[in-house]
């Protein structure tokens, strides 16, 4: 039985549509076992029976204002806090909280602990493409600067969720530049282009961000602070666009008309780009799986976050990872040893 540790309290939508999406994950997967931590008293109005759902009654929230550094550590009875120290503990598999994000990060860190060997973890999350395969991205915040070794670990990361958990033989790696020639970019992208070009990958090289979304990669590394810039410009398109063609399309009555006609080809368009069918984003690099989900996820968001960490758990992503990156470290110490 695969066991989730569950923010009750975390996200603009909590406890409603935490639970909601608990429930769902808990029809849909039959091997899942999932504890709620949480105010007993606000999640009751939600709450129903199930075998496999427990409810831990926390005192505390880590609110979306609170230092992040901080919040976790002195809230100690807050619903992030236990949760993480459940898996930390080893009494759940893997957590999830729409909460506030550099809490999650910080309190990953500090409780949950870093893989021996990664440098640095990476915030990652699958991002929609035109033909609908979507692709993974990494790193998206947790680390605005960056060195070249990291952005090689984080392709090694990518690289095995992707095969692990979207069953790709041969996912294709990208370096995001700003131009698609190798010796493009500055010292932290030429570095890591020759890094990733001597790993074990298949490596298309550099990749520019106007070609994100036709699906030129399956996995693209960046460094956090060009990742999260590139993350919130799509969500900004992506939201302007929509915008505009509602402001269109309630013009006038001719507009309404026209409307009717193209409905469902412009819905087929809006569940491409739906992030709730997409899950949330992992920080890789730790002992164990830790899912941030969107902070105004809805119940189908929620469930899908879910879901990403139940196969993240089923298919043993940390532990290759931890492996991996043990026996790349080894080969490079036996190397340097026989050229001293």
């Amino acid at each position: 039985m695969i066991k989730i540790a569950l923010d009750g309290m975390g996200g603009d939508n909590a406890p409603q549509s935490v639970i909601e999406g608990a429930y769902i994950a808990l029809e849909q997967f039959e091997n899942i076992e999932i504890h709620l931590y949480g105010k007993q008293q606000a999640m009751q109005p939600f709450l129903k029976d199930h075998p496999r759902l427990h409810v831990v009654h926390c005192e505390e929230v880590v609110e979306g204002d609170d230092d992040p550094a901080r919040a976790v550590r002195r809230k100690k009875d807050s619903s992030m806090a236990r949760m993480l120290d459940a898996v930390a503990e080893g009494t759940m598999d893997a957590c999830l909280s729409a909460g506030n994000t550099g809490a999650l990060m910080a309190g990953g860190l500090f409780k949950v602990g870093r893989i021996d060997g990664v440098a640095r973890p990476a915030l990652a999350t699958t991002l929609p493409t035109l033909n609908g395969d979507g692709f993974l991205m990494l790193d998206l915040g947790a680390n605005a600067d960056a060195k070249p070794e990291y952005l090689q670990q984080y392709a090694i990361m990518g690289d095995i969720y992707v095969k692990k958990v979207r069953k790709y033989t041969a996912p294709r790696i990208g370096l995001l530049n700003i131009g698609t020639e190798n010796k493009k970019g500055n010292e932290l992208t030429k570095g890591a282009f020759d890094l990733i070009s001597q790993t074990d990958f298949n490596f298309v090289g550099n990749v520019e961000a106007r070609e994100l979304l036709n699906g030129v990669a399956d996995v693209v590394v960046t460094d956090g602070f060009t990742g999260n810039m590139v993350l919130k410009t799509i969500e900004g398109t992506a939201l302007a666009m929509f915008g505009m063609l509602k402001d269109t399309f309630t013009a006038n009555t001719k507009s309404k008309l026209a409307y009717v006609l193209v409905k469902d080809g412009l819905k087929t368009i809006k569940n491409k780009m739906d992030y709730s069918e997409y899950g949330g984003a992992a920080l890789f690099g730790l002992k164990a799986p830790v899912i941030k989900a969107h902070g105004s996820s809805n119940a189908r968001a929620i469930f899908s976050a879910i879901r990403q960490a139940h196969m993240m758990v089923e298919h043993d992503v940390c532990k290759t990872i931890e492996q991996t990156i043990a026996s790349m470290n080894q080969a490079e110490k036996k190397v340097d040893n026989s050229e001293q």
